[in-house]
């Protein structure tokens, strides 16, 4: 006896996908349970409300600020706030002059506490650099080590001797070794920044873009100490300009002084002691090895730069270069800006749509309506547990635009069902069998369903990379449905109507089941019951004597009719038969 393929077991299909619906709602459980997730997603500052705090960078010797400085300014306050967990912030410039930061919802004192803080810039030379991951086996045995036995607040914070330089592997204590080994800088909340480090002291932070971990020694120059910096192409000796990037520094006269110190001490280090690292807002961003010393305080910083990359340091650097604080104008609690009236609004148009969804799908597809229906149900809920999951580990906040990107979602879920099932329909047409008629039409479906869905997952990318502010809120819902679009089309409706083609209502061509042949205008007229049509030989078969006659005339007039030569035959035989 021929098996069914497991291809073909539906009801396994469909018992595994509630598996992984319902493991993703346990985890959500989990976390509500344990740590301080929600069921209900966060909401942004356009539906909750939250603080704003109106910012003004001041330079303390009376320097003008430009808008460089501004845009310098926000970026750094952006990392800060993006790497501390708050989503769906709004950082803006205001009159050229002022920094409006808008946090939803109620934000952490220490959240608050980084966006008031200025930064700084500071050079300080490398003492130790390693990947980016914690040290899991630093004496090299191949075992990860155990647990200190010293607590850490016994670890010593002072040099056993007395260090002679800020280069002097002294500084690393043994609690500066034991943060260094432990230091993660994979994890976004070692890459906040905001200082507050000791210069006098070494310090132990992560590359801003945290692909390297440093121990730093203490701070030699302070980034007031830069007179200018400036990016373009590299010009040799000999006034040949290449097609090299570069950054050109020129330090003050005190700054070049200690420059050259340091300087001449580096040069003559083995790496990675060689290098000093520009150090801004806490976090490294740029650790050049020194090649010669440099006496004259004019440096030239190269390596693997591209324009935009060279004039992003610059701007950091001439950012530095500043004696900048940003002083609080106002701290106020706003209210949501489109509030729950909104949100009931736009839940309310989702709602709607639905509706007309349903509707259109009993009228046009009758009992297909059910799977509509159900599949729709299925992806809200999973929507929903996905957006709730990712409020609690990734801090997304559901806005009014993220909204209306679910709201569209409906339209894209419902046309691949409809696809799938106008397919079904035309196999039906054509006389197959319900069963087969569901796998011819999935294998016609299928590929439409992957390029329209693609179409619309690559869109949604690339609006979320080129757009800014509550459009991204957009895209991002825009991008997660169609994917679970994908998911529920898959490894639910279709397995769903592979059961349902088993059952009499669906398989024996109910004409209420939407599928019924004669309502569909199949091709074949007898239907034979449980899905199956005649044949037209086994139609012919089950004629009676005088049908099949009259069915053989009516095929002779047929082909009379259509051949003048056969008729001028059968007229010479009949006349043939009565003169007989």
């Amino acid at each position: 006896m021929a098996t069914r393929p497991s291809s073909a077991r539906p009801v396994r299909t469909l018992l595994i996908f509630l598996s992984v619906v319902a493991a993703l709602f346990v985890a959500l459980a989990a976390g509500v349970r344990f740590s301080d997730a929600s069921f209900t997603p966060k909401l942004a500052l356009d539906l909750e409300g939250g603080t704003q705090i109106i910012l003004t960078p001041v330079a303390s010797d009376g320097q003008e600020i430009t808008p460089e400085d501004i845009d310098q300014a926000i970026g750094i306050i952006r990392q800060r706030v993006d790497s501390s967990g708050v989503a769906e912030a709004e950082i803006t410039s205001q009159g050229g002059k002022n920094i409006v930061v808008s946090l939803p919802g109620t934000p952490s004192q220490e959240t608050l506490d980084l966006v008031r803080t200025s930064a700084q810039m500071r050079f300080r030379p490398v003492l130790l650099e390693l990947d980016p991951g914690p040290v899991v086996d630093a004496n090299g045995d191949g075992e990860p080590d155990p647990e200190p036995t010293v607590p850490a607040e016994d670890l010593s914070d002072t040099p056993a001797t007395e260090p002679t330089s800020a280069s002097d592997l002294a500084w690393i204590t043994p609690a500066v070794e034991r943060e260094f080994q432990t230091l993660d800088c994979t994890d976004p909340a070692n890459l906040v920044g905001g200082g507050g480090d000791d210069p006098a002291k070494a310090l132990v932070t992560c590359q801003q873009s945290g692909l390297v971990k440093y121990v730093l020694g203490p701070v030699e120059i302070e980034g007031t100490e830069i007179a200018s910096a400036s990016s373009g192409l590299r010009t040799t000796s000999q006034g040949v300009v290449t097609n090299e990037w570069v950054v050109q520094l020129e330090f003050t006269p005190a700054g070049t002084a200690a420059f050259s110190e340091t300087t001449q001490r580096l040069v003559s280090l083995p790496p990675p002691q060689n290098q000093f690292a520009m150090v801004l807002d806490g976090l490294v961003i740029s650790a050049p090895r020194v090649n010669d010393p440099i006496t004259n305080g004019s440096a030239e910083i190269s390596g693997t730069f591209t324009r935009e990359s060279a004039a992003t340091l610059a701007n950091q650097l001439n950012f530095g270069s500043l004696p900048l604080s940003l002083e609080v104008q106002s701290e106020n609690q706003i209210s949501a800006t489109l509030g729950a009236e909104q949100l009931q609004r736009g839940l309310l148009a989702g709602l709607i749509g639905l509706v007309l969804v349903v509707l259109y799908s009993i009228a046009q597809y009758r009992g297909l309506a059910l799977v509509t229906v159900a599949s729709l149900t299925v992806a809200a809920i999973i929507t929903y547990g996905v957006i709730t999951l990712l409020s609690w580990l990734q801090g997304y906040r559901l806005s009014l635009p993220g909204v209306a990107g679910l709201i569209v979602a409906i339209g894209i879920t419902a046309d691949s069902f409809i696809v799938y099932f106008e397919r079904i329909r035309d196999e039906v047409r054509e006389g197959r069998v319900l069963e087969a008629a569901v796998e011819n039409g999935w294998e016609r479906a299928r590929r439409t369903i992957l390029a329209s869905d693609s179409v619309n997952f690559l869109a949604a990318v690339v609006l979320y990379l080129l757009a800014v502010g509550g459009v991204r809120g957009f895209a991002f819902t825009l991008g997660l449905t169609t994917i679970v679009d994908l998911f529920v089309v898959f490894f639910f409706t279709h397995p769903l109507m592979r059961y349902l083609a088993r059952t009499k209502f669906y398989g024996g061509g109910h004409k209420l089941s939407g599928l019924d042949p004669v309502h569909l205008g199949a091709t074949v007229s007898a239907y034979r019951g449980r899905g199956q049509f005649l044949s037209p030989a086994e139609r012919s078969s089950r004629l009676t004597i005088a049908q099949r006659r009259a069915a053989e005339a009516a095929r002779q007039a047929e082909a009379a009719q259509d051949s003048p030569v056969d008729d001028a035959s059968v007229s010479t035989t009949a006349t043939k038969g009565r003169d007989a």
